[in-house]
């Protein structure tokens, strides 16, 4: 009791220290505050790119297969259509057939759209004809309503599934489910509306995702059908396929791609995509942004230090005699010792404090500023309320020994 009687009593004369010199404290905290600042703002947005990345992955699908047609124009195009009819569902078939590892799959195809309207409102949205499968692979769920089904793609049904932006911009005053949209010349029935989730950034390592807030999706066979498609043009714009779990995605694109190269006549129309392949690259590259960061700011934390140790330096001098009265009333020396890191060790918290304050702000800034997403890590809190402590301890304990270390005698004879 009498020693955490002592604690207690130390950190309340560090903190009438610390009001006593109140310039001298603030200039010692900035680089506490400063350092912690950037360790939390820097956690913070790396791990809001981590969550972002992981939930963009998902929507592609982490084992899925993404093969994506190559779009090109004029004679570029008719010398490819010599050896090549483009990406199309005999693609699919022929994939799902050979390939044992393909388990499931999906196919889109986008509507060449200069009429989007309802009654109630009109839309810039892409139209989309999809697979109903591809709402699962695309770990996309409908709000209101229902998916699209199996019955609408074997029956070219006019119907159709609303993103959220296009259901506000087709039917901003009504509930959309029910109501009826004008697609070029062509109606359709509204049959769902998906949720609001959804990622905020549309690439990641240069390739394009999402969009499926501003989107109609209608069934593929009903848009191959009675949509308008260009002499020429690829019958699929993008095909999903679901890998088997235990399949490496990396040896299944090689698969996959010696297929598409037999039966696309060695023209590279399309590309392969391996979600698994980009979000080991993103991590990479977080993991380098995190360590300039890092190194940021380790070297304000080291100024910090720096700093804390100069200021105790100091305040030995001015409490010289002071640290001689107290040694001649019976303190020992780990008493005094135990009071200048004390001291040191409040100086380190109150920056750390201050800095997860600034750092959270700071986040929120680059946030809003730079349109990159954050989220906040109870870790990071802890690893900068740690480093802080180290800190304080590391650079106050010189200072500590050798206010210790004076002669009381010569201590008292000091002015």
């Amino acid at each position: 009791m009498k020693v955490i009687k002592g604690y207690v009593e130390g950190v309340i004369q560090a903190f009438d220290e610390m009001r006593h010199h109140k310039l001298r404290t603030a200039l010692t905290l900035l680089g506490m505050i400063f350092g912690v600042g950037a360790v939390i703002a820097m956690l913070s947005v790396g791990e809001g790119a981590e969550r972002e990345a992981l939930r963009m992955i998902e929507s592609m699908g982490v084992n899925n297969i993404v093969i994506n047609a190559r779009p090109a124009d004029g004679e570029a195009l008719k010398s490819i259509r010599e050896h090549s009819i483009g990406l199309s569902l005999r693609d699919v078939s022929s994939a799902a057939t050979t390939l044992p590892f393909v388990k499931d799959w999906s196919a889109q195809k986008q509507v060449k759209t200069f009429s989007l309207f309802s009654q109630q409102g009109r839309s810039d949205a892409t139209v989309v004809g999809v697979t109903p499968s591809y709402f699962n692979l695309s770990a996309l769920k409908v709000a209101k309503g229902r998916s699209l089904t199996q019955a609408d793609q074997s029956h070219y049904r006019q119907v159709a599934v609303l993103g959220p932006e296009a259901a506000r911009s087709l039917f901003p005053q009504d509930k959309p489910v029910g109501g009826l949209i004008k697609v070029n010349h062509q109606w359709f029935e509204v049959v769902g509306v998906l949720s609001e989730g959804e990622a905020v950034q549309s690439k990641i390592q240069g390739v394009k995702l999402g969009g499926e807030r501003n989107q109609v999706f209608i069934p593929l066979a009903t848009a191959l059908k009675k949509m308008n498609v260009k002499p020429l043009e690829d019958e699929l714009d993008s095909i999903k396929l679901a890998i088997a779990d235990g399949v490496e995605p990396s040896l299944a694109a090689k698969s996959l791609g010696h297929l598409f190269e037999r039966r696309h006549g060695g023209e590279k129309d399309y590309e392969i995509v391996v979600p698994a392949d980009l979000l080991a690259q993103h991590q990479k590259t977080q993991q380098i942004f995190n360590i300039v960061m890092a190194c940021v700011a380790g070297i304000s934390l080291l100024v910090g230090g720096i700093g804390i140790m100069n200021i105790m330096l100091a305040t030995i001098m001015e409490r010289t005699a002071e640290i001689g009265l107290l040694r001649a009333l019976g303190a020992r020396r780990k008493d005094i010792a135990r009071q200048f890191l004390i001291e040191s060790i409040a100086i380190s918290a109150t920056g750390g404090v201050i800095g997860i304050v600034v750092g959270l702000l700071l986040a929120l800034v680059i946030s809003a500023a730079a349109g990159w997403p954050v989220a906040w890590s109870p870790f990071a809190v802890l690893l900068s309320l740690g480093v802080c402590m180290t800190i304080g301890i590391g650079f106050g304990l010189y200072p500590a020994q050798k206010a210790a270390r004076l002669d009381p005698i010569v201590a008292l004879q000091r002015d």
